[in-house]
């Protein structure tokens, strides 16, 4: 280690040290989808001095996607004051928001920060909140040409999301219009009511020739993707997916941004945060590097050839 990184080690570890002697541990309340997530915040924030136990204390909720029960832990989680709030994915962000809390609040997974009144601007959010969103409204389009190079015959889509409200979809709905035009795409079908409608669009399109689905950012479908991806592999319909842990659980193809990455960002603004950075202050930062992934296994079933110049460009191909 070079001699001036281990005097900045020092020096940090030292500012935490001084925070946790001067009172309490800090406190971190966290609202989260499914059990591992906040394996990536922990691991972090230790790198970063935070010890829990020690200086640090992390108060845990798990909602597993559902709105109602994000309501209800967005409330505990206010209750208890923590001094920095971490919300995972849409509906989280959206359950906080909802209380109007002046406690300083970073994301991670959210859409469309700006168009749902989270923060002013992505350079100055200009509140108590900020964070990490992993995608950007161009991936919308993006999605559609992928899966007309993979499925060349679809002329169908069903854009598959949670409809319930904070589980934001009209970010990706403009680009996704606009490149389904100039590819041929006839008719895009959209769920509706609430999240069991999910299964009941996916399902519709099984006997409708040439028909394909997209799958939004959505905290309800990852939890359910083991689920999710069998339904779609037993229904025969091509999909993308919106990140790699679609493919691990089957699916056919997916694009986006590497998770730990998007976590390991919003570790480092609950750090500076808790050593006195204003959110207000702090960009939201947008993705720069995206992975595709491709699932040989599940595009036999489908007598899918899979196109050489994507397989070459892949960040990964499952056998």
């Amino acid at each position: 280690m070079r001699r001036r990184e281990f005097i900045l080690g020092l020096a940090m570890l030292a500012s935490v040290g001084r925070a946790s002697a001067q009172g309490r541990a800090r406190r971190v309340g966290i609202l989260y989808t499914e059990p591992g997530q906040a394996n990536f915040l922990e691991t972090s924030l230790r790198e970063k001095g935070w010890i829990l136990g020690q200086n640090l204390q992390i108060e845990y909720r798990i909602t597993r996607g559902d709105t109602n029960l994000s309501q209800a832990y967005a409330r505990e989680l206010l209750a208890l004051q923590p001094d920095v709030l971490f919300a995972v994915t849409n509906t989280s962000m959206a359950a906080l928001h909802a209380e109007h809390s002046s406690i300083p609040t970073v994301f991670a997974m959210v859409s469309d920060p700006v168009g749902m009144r989270y923060v002013e601007t992505f350079s100055r959010p200009g509140g108590n909140v900020t964070g990490f969103t992993p995608f950007e409204p161009s991936l919308g389009g993006k999605w559609v040409s992928l899966i007309k190079e993979v499925a060349p015959n679809v002329e169908r889509i069903g854009i598959v999301y949670n409809p319930e409200p904070g589980n934001n979809s009209s970010a990706f709905r403009k680009s996704i219009d606009e490149v389904a035009s100039k590819v041929g795409i006839a008719s895009i079908e959209t769920p509706s009511g609430d999240s069991s409608d999910i299964d009941r669009l996916i399902r519709s399109l099984k006997d409708e020739p040439n028909s394909g689905l997209i799958f939004l950012p959505d905290a309800i479908t990852s939890v359910r993707r083991v689920q999710i991806t069998a339904l779609v592999a037993e229904c025969r319909l091509p999909a993308i997916y919106p990140l790699r842990i679609f493919c691990e659980a089957g699916g056919l193809m997916s694009y986006g941004v590497k998770i730990e990455k998007i976590f390991a960002g919003a570790a480092s603004y609950v750090d500076r945060i808790l050593r006195g950075a204003n959110p207000a202050e702090l960009p939201v930062q947008v993705p720069t590097e995206f992975e595709l992934v491709m699932n040989q296994k599940a595009a036999r079933p489908l007598g899918l050839q899979l196109p050489p110049a994507l397989l070459v460009h892949a960040d990964e191909v499952i056998e």
